[in-house]
Formats: structure tokens, C-alpha cells, sequence
């Protein structure tokens, strides 16, 4: 490994880390409005933290996925799960906690997936959809489990389209050798916002067909 990819490497390790907590604590939250024990709270955390990045790691041939082979990245979901156990109660219990933390994963994720995906040698636009791929995944998969509309599918907010938007800057500052840790997190500051305006003004894509005003699709 060169220098350039051992910083690449650090970078989206430190990314990856915080990306996994992120998601991890937007699991346990909703664990803990589903009314699940610790165990089902942690196991959630785990599903939504580690499932991008076990998807993006298979996708790219790595032999042994970074969530199996470095125990290091079940500390975040530990944490998280802990911490929600003690703080919930003393939180709002409504869903603009859950956005947050699921914000922060996605802005993080995007990156260290599009990253990992040109390190390994992926063209641009495969970086940059396995880049998205990395940043939904695990939401998508913590909705179905906990028998939610998957955010990713909600008409009426943003999703998909920020986590594109940090895919595609992170490739940008790859490829003119600008990347480093300091304009990556630039980038999930970006995100981020952009998810969080998103949410909270309802920003949303144009439909898939057009309705009448009685809310049918024409036929």
C-alpha cells in the first residue's frame, strides 16, 4: 500500500467508525420506540451500522468483510445501545433524534464507500453507486426489520439524492488528489445539511407518474 492509499485508508477507517455509531444510535433509538430489549436494541444497531459497509466489502471481493475481521468495529454499536439504554428516557421520543443520527450515518457512509471503492479500483460511477448503495443500505435494512416505511422510499423527503451528492464530491476530490480528512468531513458537513433541510422543509423528488387530484395515478 503507497502512501496516498494508507492516507486514503486512515481517512476511511476514522469515517467508517463514526459512520457505523451514527447509524448504530439511529438504530437503538428506534429499538427503544418499538419497545425491544437490549438485545433486540443492539442487534439493530448492528444491523443498520455494519450492514453498508458488510454489502459494500462483498460488492469489492474483500475476502473477509471490515465488520467480521476487526473487532474494532463492533465498538460502536456497543456503545450506542448503551448509551440509548441509559439516556432514552430523557430524550424526545419523537423521530427528529432518529433523523439526526441517521443524517450524520449517511454523510459519513457515502464517503468511505465511494473511498473504498476507488482504492480498490472501481471506475468512477461504480464508485460512486456502491457509494450509495454503502450509505442506504443499512437504513434500508433497519426499516424492514423494525416493519417501517423505509426513509429510502418516502416520497415526500430526500434521501437517496444527498447521499449521491457526498458519492459523487468524494470522487471529485479523489481523482484531482484532494481528498484528506479535512475535506472529507467538509463533504459529510455538506451532506448532512442537506439531509437535515431536506427533512425538515420537505424537499422531495418529482414523482414516478404524475396524479389526478383525487390521488390516483391516470391510467
Amino acid at each position: 500500500m503507497n502512501s496516498d492509499n494508507a492516507l486514503h485508508f486512515d481517512v476511511a477507517l476514522v469515517l467508517d467508525l463514526l459512520g457505523v455509531f451514527f447509524f448504530a444510535v439511529s438504530g437503538s433509538l428506534l429499538a427503544a420506540r418499538k419497545g425491544f430489549d437490549m438485545v433486540g436494541s443492539l442487534l439493530l444497531g448492528c444491523l443498520v451500522g455494519l450492514g453498508g459497509g458488510v454489502i459494500r466489502d462483498l460488492i469489492i471481493s474483500t475476502a473477509v468483510p471490515a465488520a467480521f475481521s476487526q473487532p474494532l468495529y463492533l465498538a460502536p454499536p456497543l456503545l450506542a445501545a448503551v448509551l440509548v439504554h441509559l439516556l432514552f428516557s430523557h430524550v424526545e421520543r419523537g423521530g427528529r433524534l432518529l433523523i439526526i443520527f441517521d443524517a450524520g450515518g449517511l454523510a459519513l457512509f457515502c464517503i468511505t464507500g465511494t473511498l473504498k471503492a476507488l482504492v480498490a479500483g472501481l471506475n468512477p460511477v461504480a464508485a460512486i453507486l456502491l457509494g450509495v448503495t454503502t450509505a442506504v443500505g443499512g437504513g434500508l435494512l433497519r426499516d424492514i426489520t423494525a416493519n417501517e416505511v423505509p426513509q429510502l422510499f418516502d416520497s415526500k423527503d430526500l434521501y437517496g439524492i444527498p447521499a449521491f451528492l457526498g458519492a459523487g464530491l468524494t470522487t471529485v476530490l479523489f481523482s484531482t488528489g484532494l481528498l484528506n480528512l479535512f475535506s472529507g468531513s467538509a463533504v459529510a458537513v455538506a451532506v448532512f445539511t442537506f439531509r437535515i433541510l431536506a427533512w425538515h422543509f420537505g424537499w422531495h423528488a418529482p414523482l414516478a407518474a404524475r396524479r389526478n387530484r383525487a390521488g390516483a395515478v391516470p391510467g
